[in-house]
């Protein structure tokens, strides 16, 4: 019996469950922005001013938390069903990890304090700020349950299946990997991986956001790169350990 091919395996993912996935990451967005929503839109300009101090202080936490570099010891985790972007398929699961989870959770307070205190400033003798203030800051709030639905929406923070990887909602078919190594530009960690000419530029996935270790995810990514037929079979796949590990 021979093993469905890349091709195959792409084209044709498995579709169960992935509208029951959807329908929870609506629900979880929806109820975050609904809170944000009743929060933003009951205060006043002058409550609103009230967070320009709150803005140094997330800024100086962002920029703090950039150069932390926790240990990473996790392992690439089987699961039957991976939730992807066109289905449900079988593969490997890294985690977000925490200093991802820490660095997710002050990008998005990052964003709101500097956007909400930049809606304050609007001066309040222009027409149009009466009613365009509240469109903003519902703006806002759809915004952070965007940011929420995502999370949801998809099985851990990177995947490998027999159709790609999957690095937070971006997607890069087997077909235009060409090459990966540990990541050496600039300051960023992770696996850095040479695409098919049809991308502009190459991209890095992994790193520091996920609990898998570099040396860990190139080591799959390099075996499953020529042979990703292994991850459709549906029977638990160990990924491979780097050399000397």
């Amino acid at each position: 019996m021979s093993l469905p091919g890349p091709a195959v395996a792409s084209a044709q993912p498995h579709r169960d469950g992935l509208w029951s996935r959807r329908l929870l990451a609506l629900a979880a967005g929806g109820a975050v922005a609904g809170m944000a929503a009743r929060v933003l839109l009951t205060r006043s300009p002058a409550d609103l001013a009230d967070v320009h101090g709150l803005v140094w202080a997330v800024t100086g936490v962002h920029l703090a938390q950039q150069r932390w570099r926790p240990r990473r010891t996790g392992r690439l985790v089987w699961r039957a069903r991976v939730h992807g972007r066109h289905g449900t398929e079988p593969g490997l699961v890294a985690g977000r990890s925490a200093a991802g989870w820490v660095e997710l959770v002050i990008e998005a307070a990052l964003a709101v304090t500097l956007t909400v205190a930049g809606i304050s400033l609007l001066p309040e003798g222009w027409a149009w700020v009466g009613v365009g203030r509240p469109v903003l800051l519902a703006g806002v709030a759809l915004g952070l349950g965007a940011l929420v639905y995502q999370e949801v929406r998809f099985t851990g923070r990177l995947a490998l299946t027999a159709s790609g990887i999957r690095d937070g909602a971006e997607w890069y078919p087997w077909s235009e990997v060409r090459e990966a190594r540990p990541n050496s530009r600039g300051r960023r960690d992770g696996v850095w991986l040479r695409l098919d000419p049809g991308r502009l530029w190459p991209q890095v996935v992994g790193g520091r956001e996920v609990t898998v270790p570099d040396e860990r995810l190139l080591a799959a990514i390099e075996q499953f790169r020529t042979r990703p037929e292994m991850l459709a079979v549906g029977l638990p796949v160990t990924p491979p350990e780097p050399a000397g590990a």
